[in-house]
């Protein structure tokens, strides 16, 4: 995968992973998985894994521009 893919995911995995413990802990409402205890732990993990992957992203250095 290329860099700024996995930049993508990585951004996107930390917003879904904030938004699911919001609404776990029932700050987000409006949802089946408001209040849910299950997202209020799953949040949090699928967080870390987009920062997870964001830092591999990052490690991998700059986009390959070249042929």
């Amino acid at each position: 995968m290329t860099r700024p893919m996995l930049l993508a995911i990585g951004a996107v995995l930390v917003i879904f992973g904030v938004v699911f413990f919001l609404q776990g802990i029932d700050v987000l409402g409006g949802s089946g998985m408001s209040g849910k205890t299950l997202w209020a732990i799953l949040g949090p993990i699928i967080a870390l894994v987009g920062v997870a992957v964001l830092v591999a992203a990052n490690r991998r250095g700059p986009a390959n521009r070249g042929g």
